[in-house]
């Protein structure tokens, strides 16, 4: 009797037993769902995500590509919902449509092709609502090119408009010609992109706004002040609008409309309500207007008392108050109170600066006016 080392047969049982279980199994065989999407005009339509899902719930996805065509390899067979998950822009917002039902089997591809320009033939209603939508893209393309183009064109005007605060005498007629000619292009585009974009546009205020820039830029205060004024009514809560609405009107003399304007600036944006008034001011003071430039300056420094410009423009408003009264048989000027102290205090707040030596400058005339008042600055020391 043959005597087996047992040994070795519980190995060559191993292998033989790691070799059945290690025997490839046959793959198991998938399908394929393809097809081609066509837009409303019967062309490709590019960029669509189309989803597959199976009845247990698996999901799967492709893309078209530049010929409208998608593939999705490697499903198991069985019954697929195909359907347009998402649409690429302008129409990512669109809700997701349901291509078809189709059943994958092994080694097979399932089609779901869909051509929308006869899919919306057979739905009247959906083909109203799709020319709807494409003449309101249109219309929006339309009013964002007038408006690049109106943006391009105000960019020169601005340009223009430093070319004739430094031209000479005999060049000002043709660099305010310029500034004119620019002003009317820029706003033929902003009016061209109120066209296209209609009255209910959201982005109407945005074109009255910068139609009132366009004029603005080129001193045309009154068109200026109706264009902003169509701005606030169409959005009512920004307070820009009523900030440059303000400027215009203070330019045009119209100080009680103007300041109605500032209020609503500064009371629609409190923290910056400084700067509104402090604008209020230089509007005021630019047009010659400096006593009326006093009181918007007042609430601007009480609001914020570290502006050195906002004292200077006081100091040299409150000058504009200075009376004279007779001592003996002498003219004597008499400032109004706080004139020599917003100057000393732009001083203080600027010594090196332009406000700073302004108002040095200012306190420099005053003493020529009136020798021997007291006009004695009290800079702090800053701390070291």
């Amino acid at each position: 009797m043959k005597i087996f080392n047992k040994p070795v047969v519980l190995t060559a049982i191993l292998v033989a037993a790691l070799a059945l279980t290690s025997a490839p199994r046959a793959a198991a065989q998938t399908g394929t769902i393809s097809g081609q999407i066509l837009d409303i005009n019967a062309k490709p339509w590019v960029g669509l995500t189309i989803q597959a899902t199976s009845d247990q719930g698996a999901k799967s996805t492709a893309k078209t590509d530049n010929d409208g065509k998608y593939s999705i390899p490697g499903l198991r067979p069985g019954v697929y919902m195909v359907m347009i998950a998402a649409f690429p822009p302008p129409n990512d917002k669109q809700q997701p449509y349901d291509l078809a039902k189709v059943k994958v089997e092994s080694a097979g591809e399932a089609k779901a092709d869909a051509n929308f320009k006869d899919i919306l033939a057979k739905q009247p209603a959906a083909a109203e609502q799709v020319k709807k939508n494409e003449e309101a893209k249109a219309k929006f393309e339309g009013m964002k090119a007038h408006f690049s183009a109106g943006n391009a064109i105000l960019e020169q005007e601005k340009a223009a408009k430093t070319e004739l605060q430094n031209a000479k005498g005999d060049q000002r007629d043709a660099a305010k010609q310029k500034l004119m000619d620019l002003s009317d292009q820029a706003a033929k585009e902003y009016k061209a992109a109120q066209e296209s974009a209609g009255e209910k546009d959201p982005n109407v205020h945005l074109l009255w706004a910068k139609l009132g820039e366009a004029y603005d830029t080129a001193g045309r205060n009154d068109e200026a002040a109706q264009a902003y004024q169509q701005a606030v009514t169409a959005k009512p809560d920004v307070p820009g609008y009523y900030n440059n609405l303000g400027n215009v009107l203070a330019r045009a003399g119209k100080i009680d409309e103007a300041k109605a304007a500032y209020t609503k600036s500064a009371e629609l944006d409190p923290a910056n309500a400084a700067t509104a008034w402090r604008n209020f001011g230089i509007s005021l003071y630019n047009a010659n207007r400096l006593g009326d430039a006093v009181e918007p300056l007042q609430k601007s420094a009480e609001l914020d008392p570290k502006n050195s410009q906002t004292w200077y423009l006081l100091g040299a408003s409150l000058v504009y108050k200075m009376t004279i009264k007779k001592v003996g048989d002498k003219q004597v000027p008499e400032f109004a109170p706080g004139t020599i102290e917003a100057y000393q205090k732009a001083i203080e707040l600027d010594p090196n600066g332009t406000y700073g030596q302004q108002a040095k400058a200012g306190l420099e005339q005053l003493q020529q006016m009136a020798p021997g008042i007291d006009l004695k600055v009290n800079v702090k020391k800053k701390k070291s």
